[in-house]
């Protein structure tokens, strides 16, 4: 069993800022899938699926808001018994370019709180991981820029 997690904070007020990056990530694979994440347990909201090879697999958002993001993956680890090497997180990056993307198979937090939680609740660090480059010229505050919603011409280039 494989699981796609996609990182974000939930409610309208969060649905299309910079830090829902990884939101937007799993639900543009749950469209492409046929799938909806219509499952809410685990403090989480998540759909189970099956590839055309018969591969199952997961796609989950948690619901814990950013930070405490660990506490979803690891529920749904747990509970399904998916090995870390199986679980690929994808999340946000200040510091890469917008719409880059740098995928690594392990690695530390990055300064990233929802990646710490993971890694702090997984006790572990070597899982894959995709970070979305969401920086367009950041100005001002970290929190209020990750919080910020993309422009027009961003988006677009999304």
């Amino acid at each position: 069993m494989r699981m796609i997690v996609g990182l974000g904070n939930p409610g309208l007020r969060y649905r299309n800022t910079r830090h829902n990056a990884g939101f937007w990530v799993v639900d543009r694979i749950a469209e492409v899938a046929g799938i909806e994440l219509s499952r809410r347990r685990f403090n989480a909201k998540w759909a189970q699926g099956k590839r055309p090879d018969g591969q199952e697999f997961i796609l989950a958002k948690p619901l814990t808001f950013m930070n405490l993001s660990g506490e979803a993956v690891g529920a749904l680890v747990r509970y399904f018994k998916i090995e870390l090497q199986e679980v690929f997180v994808i999340y946000d990056d200040v510091e890469l370019p917008l719409g880059s993307i740098r995928i690594r198979p392990s690695g530390g937090t990055g300064g990233h709180k929802g990646m710490a939680s993971i890694i702090g609740i997984l006790k572990a660090d070597n899982f894959p991981r995709l970070r979305f480059g969401i920086n367009a010229d950041r100005k001002g505050e970290l929190a209020d820029y990750v919080l910020s919603r993309f422009r027009a011409p961003e988006e677009n280039r999304l």
